[in-house]
């Protein structure tokens, strides 16, 4: 595509989008009489303007029916986690039976990890990317030292090379080939949250599984992002945030697969409760857990219904489009943004110019055929938090790293191409 840093340009590659229709469907919030500049959706994504009236239907279905709500509620509360399991289902490429939104990120993947992570003395070990968002670290850490291993020894990262930002394809696989006889689980993000970086889990979940190694993915920054076909993949478990790219608020229900071919192996261990149970048999209160053959089956508490009720409402915000489509777009606004920093960077002079720290597709980092996500990471040589600050003052939103990365992420569903122009002459003007 030959881009043109213009106005006009942007204007016109917006006015052919087929997706542009959807930004009318969330709250775009303002700075000075103007649609802010949002590219933090890779935090917290904004709000469908449904999610209102789905939450009031609860809130008034419980001042209605009290707690008869779960049962004669428009959406009965007790059955209402079921209402998200087809359309989330779909969103990560999963059979309904693999999927259930629950609880948050890290305690379902402590959750997942009390079933897959079995370590012996021979095959200890956790094998993750280096810099991976901290609560992921500090779950594998205190996972390892739980069963008694020393989380130095028992972690294995896998670090890009020197000078590099990014990890090398290769060196993931060869990681694998070179622990198989120690590792008792593989553990990676579907999207590191700092470089933006989509690894290619098929191959990472077939070499692991060719020498009998469990599988699991944190899919915080690929959920909403990039297609993702956990089930063809044949991932053992994963789980997701829904405030990011999913748009169903702060701090909202999280998601969990587990793979079909664990559901009857009922020898798995895990934690227990009473929303896990066998539904025909729950409400006769028997000691004995009697567990559900399915990913609801590491459920344990019942719905929390308003964060459902907002997750409901963004998941019929992405029924309405192939997941297709919003990946083709994000692609288009990569390479628009791409560009305009390139732009820029030709009247910066050394020292000062902006450099990508995502890497592009077909490289030693990402192989054939996968797709990059939305998330842009750049370093912003020579300079400091005061750019970041001056761009938020300006009605930019971005998100900042120490010590001088700026991530963005230009959301297919609700960003424009005139966002990235605008942005790109904020950001020339403060240069």
């Amino acid at each position: 595509m030959q881009h043109q840093n213009t106005l006009a340009y942007a204007q016109d590659l917006d006015n052919k989008d087929e997706l542009r229709s959807f930004r009318s469907q969330f709250h775009i919030p303002q700075h000075a009489g103007k649609d802010m500049l949002y590219f933090t959706g890779n935090s917290l994504g904004l709000q469908p303007k449904i999610t209102e009236s789905y939450i009031i239907q609860e809130l008034n279905d419980w001042k209605t029916y009290g707690v008869e709500g779960h049962f004669l509620a428009k959406n009965p509360w007790f059955s209402y986690h079921e209402l998200l399991t087809a359309q989330a289902a779909d969103l990560v490429g999963g059979k309904p039976s693999e999927v259930v939104m629950m609880n948050q990120l890290t305690v379902n993947l402590h959750l997942l990890m009390v079933s897959f992570y079995r370590p012996t003395q021979q095959r200890y070990k956790i094998l993750c990317e280096a810099k991976a968002f901290p609560s992921d670290q500090y779950a594998v850490q205190s996972q390892a030292q739980f069963h008694h291993f020393n989380a130095n020894d028992a972690i294995i990262e896998v670090e890009p090379r020197a000078g590099e930002y990014a990890i090398r394809y290769e060196d993931i696989l060869a990681a694998i080939e070179m622990h198989k006889d120690e590792l008792a689980l593989v553990m990676f993000s579907g999207v590191n949250y700092f470089t933006g970086q989509v690894f290619d889990m098929k191959s990472i979940t077939a070499l692991a599984h060719k020498h009998g190694i469990p599988v699991g993915f944190d899919l915080a920054h690929a959920a909403g992002n990039i297609q993702l076909k956990l089930h063809d993949w044949d991932v053992d478990f994963a789980a997701w945030c829904s405030y990011k790219y999913l748009n169903s608020g702060p701090g909202s229900v999280a998601g969990a697969f587990v793979h079909e071919q664990h559901h009857h192996n009922f020898d798995l261990p895990l934690f227990a409760g009473w929303w896990g149970t066998d539904k025909k048999t729950r409400f006769k209160m028997e000691k004995t857990f009697e567990p559900i053959a399915g990913a609801e089956r590491w459920q344990l508490s019942n719905a929390p219904i308003f964060s459902m009720a907002a997750h409901k409402a963004s998941l019929d915000v992405f029924s309405q489009v192939p997941f297709e489509k919003l990946t083709a777009k994000s692609k288009n606004l990569l390479s628009y943004l791409d560009f305009v920093i390139g732009e820029i960077n030709a009247t910066q002079p050394e020292g000062k110019k902006f450099e990508a720290l995502t890497p592009k597709e077909d490289s030693v980092y990402i192989p054939k055929g996968i797709q990059p996500g939305c998330q842009y990471s750049i370093i912003a040589h020579g300079r400091g938090k005061e750019l970041f600050n001056a761009l938020v003052k300006e009605g930019v939103v971005p998100d900042w790293r120490e010590p001088n990365v700026i991530r963005l992420a230009p959301v297919p569903l609700y960003n424009s191409f005139e966002d990235i122009y605008r942005f790109s002459e904020t950001l020339k003007a403060l240069c």
